[in-house]
Parts: C-alpha cells; structure tokens; sequence
C-alpha cells in the first residue's frame, strides 16, 4: 500500500498527510481519474490514426485562470480507483487500440503510476507518454526514468511575474527549464517508427492574449538550451476565452492573429521545428468530455 504522509511530489511541497486529507493538488490517498478514452487531438505523432490512449488525471499543481481543463484541476472532479483498477485500465486502452498510454497531469500521483506501470510492463507495447504542465520536480521526474518514452510538457513562461499572477507558480521558470532538461536526459531525441513518435521530447508553448514577447523570451531560451533537432515544439493557438472568468481583461480575448504569426516567426527564425497549431483550434469541442469514460 502507498502512503504519502508528507508530500513532496511537486514544486509547492505542501508536505500534506495524504492519507487524511487532500495536497494543495487535490491529490489524496488514492489517484482520482475523470476520463479514460481514446484521444484524437494531441500533436499528429501521437494521436496518430487511432487515437491516444488519454488517462486524465483529477487535480493540479498549478492553479491557471485560464485552465480548458478547470472541471478536473480545480474542481478535482473524478472517481478514485486503487493501482489494480489503474493498471487495468492501462492494458484496456492498449487493447482498444491506442498508439501509446497518454498520462495526462499525473504528477501528484506518481508513485501509484509507476506501481501499476510496474504491473502491466510484461504486457504493455506501446510507448508511455507523461503529459504535463512542465512545473515538475527534478526528483519526482527522476523516479520515472525507464517507464516514460515520450515527455509532453508545457512551457508557458519564462516571466515569472506573469507565471505567479495567471498560475500562482512564482517560481515556475526556473522550476520548468530544470524539469525539461531533466525530461530530455532521459529521453533523448525524438526517435519515430513511421509517422508515430516512439521516444523523445516534445515541449508545448501556449500563446496567451498580451504575452507576444513572453511567449518570444520562451522560445528564446528554448532554442539556447537545446541543440538542433533535439525536442519537437508544439506551439499552439488554441487559448479559449470562454473557460476565463477572472479579473485581468487580456485574458477575455482570444490570441490575434498578429500576436500568434510574429511568435510563429520568431520560432522559424530560431530554427525551432514540430508542429505549429491553426488558429481554429480555439474551440471549446476540442475539450473532452470529463464524465468517467473508461473508468
């Protein structure tokens, strides 16, 4: 049996009881799941033709304003299962299909994914994918080292000032750029069977209304961290107005066109490659339904 008495999964080290209450995550003693379902938006290398098989995992260690996903994050919306129902769960996806296991915002449950991935590693031939907002302890990735071949991770800032106000994460760039140096130790450079992602990196960048030059900083560091060819980036377009109900005016439009083709340039003009999202993306259907699928 897994018990966390003092939690230090993620950056904000809440050291919670987790056997009697809940983290600053919303993580308890248990991991909490709101959907389990084949999932045909991800980037083109990894939903593929049949979809990936997306897990998605109830709480968050960030609490962005803006979250498309705010119903499991902040609400902690979902059905608690043990590691046998999770490993089940992870061998039915396979079965049903899915070009990898997708591991959606996991962190704070790390230890009882990697339990359940020990159980199922006999059996399960597709590549593990650990899909998450990037804002990761060094240690926790560390204890992932052999059952993840693809890390997905956001990067959505490089100004602290904004990561604290939009996210309540103050120190969320000098957490990420750790976290995904980390990621690529382990993985290494994208490797790919066909027109499917095997094992690699691909960082996702998020284009917010008013945050051009952010977004620019981002890719800046980005392009200096890592050398050529050694991530994919996922830069995308698709910030949604209707999930933002708070204070900050910029956040109520969606990304011009303006804003999102001068960050678009200065990716190709960095020589950054993978895949550059269309501004159509911005719709609320491209969010799944969060009501225990496969659970």
């Amino acid at each position: 049996m897994i018990e966390i008495k003092h939690c230090d999964l993620c950056p904000k080290l809440c050291g919670a009881d987790r056997t009697k209450t809940t983290g600053l995550c919303g993580g308890g003693g248990l991991p909490k799941l709101a959907r389990a379902a084949l999932h045909h938006w991800e980037e083109p290398c990894i939903s593929g033709t049949y979809g990936s098989g997306a897990v998605f995992f109830s709480g968050c260690s960030m609490c962005c304003c803006y979250c498309q996903n705010a119903q499991i994050s902040a609400e902690n919306f979902g059905k608690e299962v043990d590691v046998e129902r999770l490993a089940e769960i992870f061998l039915n996806l396979q079965e049903q299909g899915a070009h990898n296991l997708n591991l959606v915002s996991g962190s704070h449950y790390t230890p009882w994914v990697i339990e359940a991935l020990k159980r199922v590693r006999p059996a399960l031939h597709i590549p593990v994918v650990w899909n998450s907002s990037g804002y990761e302890r060094v240690e926790t990735l560390r204890a992932l080292e052999g059952y993840v071949q693809i890390y997905l991770p956001d990067f959505k800032y490089a100004d602290n000032h904004r990561a604290e106000t939009y996210s309540k994460a103050k120190d969320y760039f000098s957490v990420t750029s750790q976290a995904v140096q980390e990621m690529f130790r382990q993985v290494g450079k994208p490797v790919f069977q066909g027109d499917l992602l095997e094992q690699g990196l691909v960082i996702r960048h998020l284009v917010l209304p008013g945050g051009m030059e952010d977004s620019m900083a981002v890719l800046d560091w980005l392009a200096e961290a890592f050398g050529e060819g050694e991530f994919l980036l996922s830069l995308m377009s698709q910030y949604t107005p209707a999930y933002y109900k708070g204070e900050y005016k910029e956040l109520t439009r969606r990304v011009s066109t303006y804003e999102y083709n001068r960050v678009l340039s200065h990716a190709q003009e960095l020589g950054l490659s993978g895949f550059m999202q269309e501004r159509d993306a911005a719709k609320k259907e491209y969010t799944p339904p969060f009501n225990l699928e496969g659970i």
